[in-house]
Order: C-alpha cells, then structure tokens, then sequence
C-alpha cells in the first residue's frame, strides 16, 4: 500500500452506521422522491411531506444547516397549501 492510500485511510472514519440513521436515510429518499414529485405535479402535500421527511433525516445527522434550509421550504410550502385552501372556500 502506497503513502497516500494510508494518508487517505487515517482522515476517514470507518463506522457503521446505527439502525436509527439508517431507517433516517430510507425517510430521507422516500422525501427526496416525494419533492421530486411534488415538482412534477406542483402539489403542496407532497413537497410537505418530502420536508419533513428530509428534516428527519438532516436532523438525525446533525446537519442543522440543512435543518434550517429544509424547514424554510416546509414553511414556505405550508402557508401556499393554507393560502390555497383559503381561496378554495
């Protein structure tokens, strides 16, 4: 084995990864393809759900600027979803 493969080997950490962020990766695709739909179809429940979703998945993480980014598209999206009921009636 070269230098840099040893180099490379000692700056990653080797870990597995716990069932609670493993099921929180499987949420996170499942919202990741739910906002994928919901830009297809333009509708607020699906980009709501896939926000919360991915929230859960950034949160277990601990990616709190993703946290943050996600919940401004959630809220962003919720208040569409409340305006657009609020035209309806």
């Amino acid at each position: 084995m070269g230098t840099k493969y040893k180099w490379m080997k000692s700056i990653v950490r080797d870990r597995r990864l716990s069932p609670l962020e493993r099921l929180a990766t499987r949420v996170g695709y499942m919202g990741t393809g739910l906002l994928i739909a919901g830009q297809w179809t333009l509708e607020p429940v699906l980009f709501i759900i896939g926000f919360v979703c991915v929230i859960l998945q950034v949160s277990v993480r601990r990616q709190w600027n993703l946290v943050v980014l996600q919940l401004n598209g959630l809220i962003a999206w919720t208040m569409h979803f409340i305006n657009q009921l609020n035209n309806i009636q």
